[in-house]
């Protein structure tokens, strides 16, 4: 596994345990590394991310909520809700990632962490705000 898509899953983990815990993000990231000793650049890319996606969190949700035809970020599983905020921090704040790269790698956390249902809604909402902001971005 490449380490930006284990950085992915890390992110994905610790955006759950802040969302389930309420958690302190230093808290929660110190917790993780204790607990599974990542790599180092697996730590500065997971930190990018999370970082990212905290600060850019109300603007992340607000995309979702238009994004998501009769979902409401509530009635969203909380790692459905995780994966998207992850993406869509990629998508949207990280030029140097290919759109096509962030909808496969979200796809793939939603097939690990989610349901059976979580890859295809995951995949509807991002391929929607990927339309949307296409020209952000440049294609695989």
């Amino acid at each position: 596994m490449g380490n930006r898509r284990k950085s992915r899953e890390i992110a994905v983990q610790i955006l759950y345990q802040l969302e389930i815990n309420n958690a302190d993000i230093d808290d929660a990231i110190k917790t993780f590394w204790d607990i599974h000793s990542p790599a180092e650049d697996q730590k500065e890319f997971t930190i990018n991310i999370l970082k990212g996606v905290l600060r850019y969190r109300n603007e992340i949700d607000t995309i979702i909520m238009k994004s998501s035809d009769h979902w409401s970020l509530k009635r969203m599983s909380h790692v459905d809700r995780s994966i998207l905020r992850e993406a869509l921090y990629e998508l949207l704040y990280c030029p140097d990632i290919p759109l096509k790269v962030t909808i496969d790698e979200a796809v793939e956390l939603a097939k690990k962490f989610g349901t059976e249902k979580s890859g295809s809604f995951i995949n509807g909402i991002l391929d929607k705000v990927a339309h949307q902001f296409s020209d952000k971005k440049p294609a695989a």
